[in-house]
């Protein structure tokens, strides 16, 4: 990883944390650093939002809670490290109810935080990236349209901006109950292994040439 690059991304970083564009948002801290993950990933993961008890208390995406430990299960199931991959979200700072709890984030807070996305995006310029659950794939409309949706291309590897794109569920205790079973999502992180393989497998050929 080049310095200028780490540069520009500790940059990003300390503007996306300055940010007050959401008004029920302005008590929060988007979720922005270097704990998010590798600059040079072999996936980029983008995820919602961070939730209360994960990355808004710990800074770190998945880290913390349940979500947290579904996701490193299915990491796992496929021989991915966190040192391998970044995480970032749709939507930076965590959207809450009045009570405190967790919510959806706003279409108005997806639209604001989508040059934060973009930029994030063209500054790590992945190979692979991987949304988790609809809000993430949705919001990647905002950036280059597309017509998948998480129900029908879930597992499938499709292309997207000319990179390769893997739609995910999200693995929230929520999701898995009622949405998509674990071992429905270990078949889709099969998929998402075999998009690995295959980009870095043409990759060495292209070396050995």
């Amino acid at each position: 990883m080049s310095s200028t690059k780490q540069k520009l991304f500790l940059s990003l970083s300390a503007e996306a944390q300055r940010c007050l564009i959401c008004s029920e948002m302005r008590d929060k801290t988007a979720v922005l650093s270097e704990l998010n993950g590798s600059l040079d990933p072999r996936v980029l993961f983008i995820a919602e939002a961070p939730g209360r008890q994960g990355a808004d208390r710990t800074r770190r995406p998945f880290w913390g809670d349940k979500s947290g430990e579904n996701f490193q299960v299915l990491l796992d199931s496929i021989g991915l490290r966190r040192e391998e991959i970044f995480i970032t979200n749709a939507v930076l700072c965590s959207p809450r109810k009045p009570n405190g709890a967790n919510r959806n984030p706003k279409k108005s807070e997806i639209k604001n935080c989508a040059n934060f996305l973009r930029r994030t995006i063209d500054l790590i310029d992945p190979k692979i990236i991987a949304t988790l659950g609809a809000v993430s794939l949705e919001a990647l409309k905002l950036l280059e349209n597309h017509s998948f949706f998480v129900r029908s291309h879930a597992g499938k590897i499709v292309s997207w901006n000319s990179k390769i794109l893997v739609p995910l569920y999200h693995p929230s205790p929520q999701v898995i109950a009622s949405h998509r079973r674990m071992d429905q999502q270990l078949k889709d992180y099969a998929a998402l292994g075999e998009a690995i393989s295959n980009l870095e497998a043409a990759a060495r050929m292209k070396f050995d040439r």
